[in-house]
């Protein structure tokens, strides 16, 4: 089976207007990276979201300020996050290709699949759209993986360099989603302490300012992948924000493509051990473009199974 993407024009015309650092060029990276780095991908257009899909994990009342706002022009849900006349029908293409992907990999049509979409999501909380995020592709996907699909244990895991509190408020207290984050502390939105536990489902490793690749692997080696590994997820979901880069504007992690890579293999092998290799991703965050384009080849491709040198 080739490797499946998921995307959609429709992403490119959320207009958060001059200066924001969640832009359309963001996405354009992201997907010129992969139309030149990976050939064999097979690509697909992303669907829209159904509304019983949404509610899963969100408020109606959120919905509708999304979708039924009747914008003209640009404007500010709070001092992140920009709602304009192409944001709607962005979210939901955002929100659907996850469904689809869950979709794909569960029903045989792919093993792995990713989603390069935009406005990321992980901020987003059941009721209030935040951090650049309207809704939370990642936390719908999970929630149709255990409604549709029956499955018992769903694991999110979430390499971002900032916390993803939408998603860990939304499945804190529900056993089958397994939450796992690593991300700097202090920062935006300054959640996920390490003393966070859910109902034992909520796996977070804050790691400071200037962190590199040693802090960052020994965080997923000694703590993240042996919970992840003993919850054996059956199908595995990823948040993947590439702004913990050296590069990038928003933070001051110090990672590069090779931690990536390198963590995108161990996934990739907990992945065939337990899910039948079943495994979805998601573009969140990162801000640098040569970074995003970097990150994403490297995790793409490690994803769908190519060899990746890592030091």
């Amino acid at each position: 089976m080739k490797p499946r993407l998921y995307t959609h024009a429709a992403c490119l015309g959320h207009d958060t207007g001059p200066g924001h650092p969640e832009r359309a060029e963001r996405l354009g990276a992201v997907i010129q990276a992969l139309r030149n780095g990976i050939p064999d991908l097979e690509w697909h257009e992303a669907p829209r979201a159904t509304r019983g899909q949404l509610l899963r994990v969100h408020a109606a009342a959120l919905l509708d300020a999304v979708l039924a706002s009747g914008a003209t022009e640009s404007i500010p849900l709070d001092p992140d996050t920009v709602l304009s006349p192409g944001s709607p029908e962005a979210a939901l293409r955002a929100a659907g290709a996850g469904v689809a992907a869950v979709d794909a990999v569960m029903n045989g049509g792919a093993e792995t699949a990713f989603c390069a979409v935009r406005p990321p999501g992980h901020h987003a909380t059941g009721g209030e759209a935040m951090g650049f995020c309207l809704f939370n592709n990642i936390a719908v996907a999970a929630a149709h993986a255990v409604d549709a699909h029956g499955l018992a244990r769903v694991a999110i895991v979430d390499f971002d360099v900032h916390h993803g509190n939408g998603t860990q408020a939304i499945f804190d207290a529900d056993p089958r989603v397994m939450y796992l984050s690593s991300h700097q502390s202090p920062l935006f939105p300054d959640t996920g302490a390490r003393t966070d536990r859910g109902v034992g489902n909520i796996v977070n490793a804050p790691l400071p300012p200037g962190a590199g690749s040693r802090m960052f692997r020994d965080a997923w080696r000694e703590r993240l992948l042996p919970e992840l590994d003993a919850f054996a997820p059956l199908l595995l979901l990823v948040s993947a924000g590439f702004d913990a880069h050296w590069r990038d504007p928003l933070a001051q992690m110090q990672l590069d493509a090779a931690d990536y890579a390198w963590l995108t293999a161990e996934l990739r092998t907990l992945a065939a051990r337990h899910s039948a290799g079943r495994m979805v991703s998601m573009l969140e965050g990162g801000y640098d473009l040569q970074a995003l384009r970097e990150g994403s080849l490297a995790h793409v491709r490690a994803m769908f199974g190519a060899t990746v040198a890592t030091p």
